[in-house]
């Protein structure tokens, strides 16, 4: 068997692309950059939960809706039916809808608690975010746009990549950009 020939020095070969994280920082760039500019003047605010669904934790929920009691008091109450109408409780979680999020300000269309430690992660990630090495884009916001997403992050992953763009079926709202590398196609017979 012949020798095998050297490795190049690392600073020589090409880096590979870690999809996940290259995804993940294209999509917060891009809502940094394109969607959060455009939520104080947004025709359908998503921090009113119409259409969404806000998923808390017992701490952000206690704090947004400044709760004194105990949360096995205040999980009696709600179950008891005496709780706010917009907040159900499942699997260790709050979720809420059909009423704006107390931390939202709708004079301006601003969230009180943005960029601090307490903001729900699913408003963070809301409307672009990475998938297990997919980027999902929820339709639903008004400031998505799916070709200037996709020209974003074939900018941000540079040459030799290209973007797929697919629907869920049930929910056609949820976009899902996979990237897929292009290789040299071989020539068959040969």
């Amino acid at each position: 068997m012949p020798p095998r020939p050297p490795r190049p020095p690392r600073s020589e070969r090409p880096q590979r692309l870690n999809p996940a994280k290259e995804l993940a920082a294209a999509a917060a760039a891009y809502q940094a950059a394109e969607i959060v500019p455009h939520c104080t003047v947004c025709s359908k605010p998503c921090c009113s939960l119409q259409t969404l669904v806000l998923e808390l934790d017992w701490k952000q929920l206690k704090s947004f809706w400044r709760l004194e009691e105990s949360r096995p008091a205040f999980d009696k109450r709600l179950a008891g039916g005496q709780g706010p109408e917009e907040i159900r409780a499942g699997n260790g979680l709050y979720y809420v809808h059909g009423k704006a999020c107390p931390a939202y300000d709708q004079s301006c269309g601003t969230c009180r608690v943005y960029g601090q430690d307490i903001k729900p992660e699913g408003c963070t990630d809301f409307p672009v975010y990475e998938d297990g090495g997919t980027l999902v884009a929820d339709l639903r916001c008004e400031a998505v746009d799916l070709k200037a997403l996709s020209a974003w992050i074939a900018r941000a992953l540079g040459d030799g990549y290209r973007i797929v763009q697919s629907a869920d079926p049930e929910f056609p709202f949820m976009v899902t950009l996979s990237v897929k590398a292009m290789g040299t196609k071989r020539k068959r017979g040969k």
